[in-house]
């Protein structure tokens, strides 16, 4: 019972935190999955999100990949509705406050603040996955490559993910 617990734990905490999406957790989430509770390596971390990032769905599939890591498919299940359930009541609750209060001044100032909130979060998760991935000067250079080119360029990411795994099957990376 105890792996489930944790699991309903870290992942119902984090799913009420995930404001924008897991990538704003995901700091969080690696910590509690690598250093807390030993889940997974922080390499095996990365793996798993790229894995999780690379299938079609919503960025959430990460969560039920740990879970099932820790405890097989009922750790899968209980991980993604522990993420899923928690916020999903909160946001039912706070929608339906939100529309009384539709059309107050002060609530477009809430939302920028979230927005920022949401951006500086995505952004430290994106520095985590790099750290985590990153062993050398030529992963640096392939992220910091990837990195340009996805904000100079209207590519799909999909491509460049492409490209890595092509120059990491040749050994150049």
């Amino acid at each position: 019972m105890e792996p489930y617990l944790a699991l309903a734990s870290v992942f119902g905490r984090l799913g009420l935190l995930a404001v924008g999406g897991v990538l704003s957790v995901l700091p969080e989430m690696q910590h509690q999955a690598v250093e807390v509770h030993g889940w997974v390596t922080a390499r095996e971390f990365t793996s798993m999100f790229a894995l999780a990032q690379s299938a079609p769905g919503p960025n959430m599939m990460v969560v039920p990949l740990l879970g099932a890591r820790v405890a097989g498919l009922p750790g899968a299940v209980v991980a993604a509705v522990s993420f899923v359930l928690p916020p999903g009541l909160l946001v039912f609750c706070v929608g339906r406050l939100w529309q009384r209060l539709r059309g107050k001044p002060w609530l477009h100032d809430v939302q920028a603040g979230l927005t920022a909130v949401t951006v500086g979060l995505v952004a430290a998760a994106a520095l985590l996955l790099a750290r985590s991935a990153a062993d050398n000067w030529q992963d640096w250079l392939a992220v910091v490559a990837a990195t340009v080119i996805l904000l100079r360029t209207r590519y799909n990411p999909l491509w460049v993910m492409i490209g890595g795994a092509a120059l990491g099957a040749v050994g150049l990376l």
